[in-house]
């Protein structure tokens, strides 16, 4: 079974780099362990980005291992300096807590914790609070070199625009929570991503020198994640993609997966979902066979929206779906309008009577009145799913969905959205 997992993990392309691959495995097979992901909650919502460390524990989960879930109320008000080229922003101890309590919904919907081996959520801000300056550079402080700490990547890499004190103790502090999981939850391995290559390693050297006993531990990094393009990944055209619904509604998250290049999907369904090795295998065949299908596309958006959201947010997704792909607009409520069209094209307007030709020409939808009334005549127009033929039609407050915006349609596929102040 371990080297069943650890094969699914290299085949998914999960595996950058390993402390100790033989004793890893060796240590997989005669026993089921702990181990463990930890999450700074420097916002209140997490964004597809560090998902992957988190799904690959979740594999560890269901092959019978314990997921431990680390949310950084401790190291998060530090700041990890990794993948940085400048000091993170501090945050205060109440924003602190309110990004914890958001996180933890999300750690709630991506693992079991009824099972018998179900996930664990500790906040490292229990063990590192309560400690003392003078405990910290006398227990901790003592055992790491400077000249180790500076040889790190995370560090090394900010030596010459400058890292404050603060965030140089970083990799420290998180050793400390390695430790006191190994102490306290026998927890045997630690799991991030590429970035966190050096504070795992510290983390495992502290372990090293404050037990007697030969220590089994171990560290495994996740590559980071690209797109073949070369473009970052994670970002859609409105910005990061939040796990959050009130950030990034369900539909937009199934855009975003939907909307993956044929040359990424099969690596993201290996990366992000918990698809069998022949299903994934066919979806290739599909993608390679019958593209403008786009079921490999459709699977990943589907797996996904309902991993994060849940089975009634997908169906709310392809409900708004297949009406904008209709036209269907009137099928749709008008909260459900303003988050599909958020990325269109959008103008102000007041919020007065208008003729339809005079508001599609003040809006910029149609580029002249001429063009506007044949628009018009020729039922190009729409306005909330709604075609308009009537040279004479006013939008007034009937049009105005929750009194502030409403959506105009040229030819088939050419949305605005009007908001009115």
């Amino acid at each position: 079974m371990a080297n069943e997992l650890m094969d699914d993990l290299k085949w998914r392309g999960l595996i950058y780099q390993q402390t100790d691959e033989e004793g890893l495995a060796k240590l997989l097979e005669e026993q089921k362990i702990s181990l463990y992901c930890g999450v700074d909650p420097t916002a209140d919502s997490m964004h597809i980005g560090h998902i992957v460390p988190l799904l690959t524990l979740r594999r560890f989960q269901m092959h019978g291992h314990q997921p431990i879930l680390v949310v950084g109320g401790a190291t998060g008000m530090i700041g990890d300096p990794s993948g940085r080229s400048e000091e993170r922003q501090l945050q205060t101890t109440e924003q602190i807590d309110r990004n914890v309590e958001g996180i933890k919904v999300q750690m709630e919907q991506i693992f079991d914790f009824q099972a018998e081996n179900g996930a664990k959520m500790v906040n490292n801000r229990d063990w590192i609070g309560p400690m003392s300056t003078i405990e910290f550079l006398r227990d901790y402080g003592k055992l790491i070199s400077i000249n180790y700490m500076l040889a790190k990547d995370t560090v090394a890499s900010r030596l010459e625009g400058g890292i404050s004190f603060t965030e140089f103790t970083y990799m420290l502090i998180q050793a400390i929570d390695y430790n006191h999981l190994y102490n306290h939850h026998n927890c045997r391995v630690q799991i991030g991503g590429s970035d966190q290559w050096g504070n795992i390693t510290t983390g495992l050297e502290v372990i090293r020198k404050t037990h007697e006993e030969e220590t089994k531990a171990f560290g495994i990094t996740i590559p980071l994640v690209t797109k073949s393009d070369g473009t970052k990944f994670g970002k859609s055209a409105s910005g990061a993609v939040w796990l959050d619904a009130k950030k990034t509604s369900p539909y937009e998250f199934y855009q975003f997966w939907i909307n993956t290049a044929d040359a990424d999907v099969i690596k993201y369904l290996k990366i992000f979902t918990f698809i069998g090795r022949e299903d994934i295998e066919a979806l290739e065949t599909a993608v390679e066979n019958e593209p403008h299908l786009r079921q490999a596309q459709k699977t990943l958006a589907e797996e996904m929206t309902k991993l994060i959201h849940g089975k009634d947010a997908l169906e709310d997704a392809l409900r708004i779906t297949k009406a904008l792909f209709s036209g269907d607009l009137k099928a749709l409520s008008a909260s459900e309008m303003k988050a599909a069209f958020k990325d269109v094209p959008s103008v102000e307007m007041v919020k007065e009577p208008k003729v339809i030709v005079d508001l599609i020409v003040e809006a910029g939808i149609s580029s002249s009145k001429r063009q506007a009334r044949e628009d018009v005549t020729n039922g190009a127009i729409s306005v909330n799913g709604e075609k308009i033929t009537d040279l004479e039609y006013v939008i007034d407050d009937k049009d105005r969905l929750e009194d502030t915006f409403a959506i105009v349609r040229r030819g088939k596929k050419k949305y605005h959205m009007v908001q009115f102040q």
